[in-house]
């Protein structure tokens, strides 16, 4: 049974590493949002184009694909068995001392995440593939005024913003967590592995929710 939980936290391990690499990537990429209009218009509409047409790009694309279902599958697995092993009700329950909030609600925050990535899927991986939107100057699928004319309601901007936040958390908890389970979390680490943690999740999170709030406001 142990083996079969170790197993299980080192593909969730793996699979959130290789998400979080790919975070880094998705992220710059997006940054292009923030040039002036006619440029970022430009820009970002080749760049969407050209991941989209790139073998090597489609099949890290399938390999994305792969990791998020894992990571989803084998930590529903997990948080399953953990349920199962600690079922018994005490009288006096200090979890909530002995642990991080994100860290005991990692299944609210894994819900909050698959639900936006339904939505965020069906929005503008959907909509760039299978439908037929307008075309650009430059004769590329104009997603750029997908995205101008999501991040444009305040609704769908707050519903990404508190997504962002819950991304937050759960990525503070994971990058530890994962550390721990590749035993790299050595005591005379513990303050490093801090320290990036904070600082890739800070980066990360903030600028994500940076990016609708600077196309609603414009």
């Amino acid at each position: 049974m142990k083996s079969t939980t170790l197993k299980n936290k080192l593909i969730i391990a793996i699979t959130g590493l290789f998400l979080c690499f790919f975070l880094i990537i998705h992220l710059l990429g997006n940054f292009q949002l923030f040039l002036p209009e006619d440029q970022a218009r430009e820009q970002f509409n080749w760049y969407s184009t050209t991941l989209s047409g790139n073998i090597v790009i489609k099949t890290i694309s399938w390999i994305l694909y792969l990791s998020l279902i894992c990571h989803a599958v084998y930590a529903l697995i997990v948080t399953i068995n953990n349920n199962r092993s600690n079922g018994k009700s005490y009288h006096y329950d200090k979890r909530n001392v002995a642990s991080a909030w994100n860290s005991r609600n990692m299944g609210i925050l894994g819900t909050i995440l698959l639900l936006f990535l339904i939505i965020h899927f069906k929005d503008f991986w959907y909509t760039y593939k299978f439908t037929d939107l307008p075309i650009d100057k430059a004769g590329n699928k104009d997603l750029y005024q997908v995205v101008v004319q999501a991040y444009s309601q305040l609704w769908y901007v707050i519903i990404y913003e508190v997504s962002f936040i819950a991304l937050g958390f759960h990525l503070l908890h994971g990058f530890f967590s994962a550390s721990r389970t590749l035993g790299l979390y050595h005591p005379k680490y513990v303050k490093a592995i801090k320290i990036t943690g904070w600082i890739y999740t800070t980066i990360i999170t903030g600028g994500f929710m940076a990016i609708p709030l600077y196309i609603y406001f414009k």
